[in-house]
């Protein structure tokens, strides 16, 4: 089952002999419960991508299916609903909430829809990351290594369509490298969720079941 699927899509920034396109005519599909790394170096367009697939921006032209789902014809607030609900995202950099423990910053997604607190759910994110005795913790008193482990666990808590991981390893050492990656291998088989991870590096992209390179905005393999 097709559970992303893009078609000639194009971001360009600038116009004329000024332009710059950095992701160019780009069609890609994804089924349900791969996990797919889309790998090209720093200016590839891979970032771009995979920002345009989170619905955090927008085409030039193009479109994006997301479950089905049109998501470049949906207004504001039905595209942040879908989005919350749908497709999570990790970052590099965590992106936690530094005022928020633990356990908030991955309830947020529910908190922000006005969901009641589901202890099974919460229980199993933190038990299967290995978090349990951090929930309490803030931001600044986890490592980089248990900080990312809470952003995947808040963007599996909804139970994601998709989930988008933009460098999830790019700011840890080889070791929390190694134990990032054993969590998304982890997520992918035993909680069957759908991955797409952008990288850089072709290692970490060889624990994923498919490979796609870009260059120049362009998907060159796949």
């Amino acid at each position: 089952m097709e559970i992303l699927r893009t078609e000639n899509l194009c971001k360009t920034y600038g116009s004329g002999e000024y332009a710059v396109h950095a992701v160019n005519n780009v069609s890609l599909s994804v089924e349900k419960g791969e996990f797919v790394a889309i790998v090209g170096a720093s200016g590839s367009g891979k970032s771009t991508l995979m920002h345009l697939i989170g619905g955090v921006d927008h085409p030039t032209s193009g479109k994006i299916f997301v479950d089905g789902h049109n998501i470049g014809a949906m207004n504001a607030d039905k595209l942040a609903i879908f989005r919350r609900r749908q497709i999570g995202i990790v970052y590099q950099f965590y992106n936690l909430i530094p005022i928020l423990t633990a356990e908030e910053n991955i309830m947020l997604p529910w908190n922000l829809d006005g969901r009641a607190k589901d202890e099974n759910r919460l229980n199993e994110l933190l038990n299967a990351l290995n978090i349990s005795d951090k929930r309490k913790c803030l931001p600044n008193e986890l490592s980089g290594g248990q900080q990312q482990r809470v952003s995947i666990a808040r963007a599996m808590i909804n139970h994601p369509a998709l989930l988008l991981c933009d460098e999830p390893t790019g700011n840890l050492d080889s070791k929390a490298t190694e134990d990032i990656m054993h969590i998304l291998r982890l997520a992918n088989r035993d909680f069957h969720q759908t991955i797409v991870m952008i990288t850089h590096n072709l290692e970490i992209a060889k624990d994923a079941d498919r490979i796609i390179r870009i260059q120049d905005g362009k998907i060159e393999e796949v």
